[in-house]
């Protein structure tokens, strides 16, 4: 039996992000309704993995936010649409108990934000098709230590994942968070350069696009 302790944790995280505008009304709603499904299929530890990701988003959503205000590229509060682009194909693979896609997918996610919140403050960025100089902020651009930190945030994950007990092997939630995390990641990038600069593509289905690719990965990979 599902303790009501964890749904009411859900319920006071989904309010707090809410009241701090991390997300929106229904984003919050939804990230609840995710939560407590995911509880009772999967289980608590999965969840606290997803909020792992949650917390690094938020924390480096503030990295050099004032910087990142005078360009016109701070990410303030985040929607319902960011919140299914990035979630909903963890929350499948958690419904199902796939753990590789799961941990792959998240990776993505996590590698995805840190890579863009650090590396859109960079002089440095390239386009990802091309090699060519681009200004920072630029769709498919991506500098070195916007990828470091990427690799970073899916190898935290990878950590976290066995830690929380998604998978007794520290080894295999590494290969499938750093490898899975950092393809994903790329992936955005390329779509990004592609499609979401000519406006064939929004940033949400984008994200969506290297999420699924992220969970495919890990998948293949056990």
């Amino acid at each position: 039996m599902i303790n009501l302790e964890y749904v009411v944790l859900i319920l006071v995280v989904g309010l707090v992000t809410y009241v701090r505008k991390a997300l929106d009304l229904f984003g919050s709603i939804f990230m609840v309704v995710m939560g407590i499904i995911i509880v009772f299929t999967a289980g608590v530890n999965w969840l606290i993995l997803i909020f792992i990701f949650l917390l690094l988003g938020l924390l480096f959503t503030k990295y050099k936010h004032g910087y990142k205000k005078e360009m016109g590229v701070y990410e303030g509060t985040r929607t319902l649409k960011n919140v299914i682009s990035n979630g909903i194909v963890a929350f499948v693979m958690a419904a199902f108990g796939n753990y590789a896609g799961f941990i792959g997918s998240i990776a993505t996610a996590t590698a995805d934000t840190m890579a863009s919140e650090v590396g859109v403050v960079e002089k440095d960025a390239i386009l990802i098709t091309t090699l060519k100089k681009v200004p920072s902020g630029t769709d498919g651009g991506v500098t070195v230590i916007g990828t470091a930190a990427g690799i970073m945030g899916a190898g935290i994950i990878g950590v976290s994942a066995y830690l929380l007990g998604v998978y007794p092997d520290i080894f295999q939630t590494l290969k499938i968070s750093i490898i899975a995390g950092t393809a994903g990641c790329f992936v955005d990038s390329i779509l990004g350069a592609v499609f979401e600069r000519r406006k064939y593509l929004s940033n949400e289905y984008v994200n969506l696009i290297a999420t699924i690719t992220g969970a495919a990965l890990g998948i293949i990979m056990v």
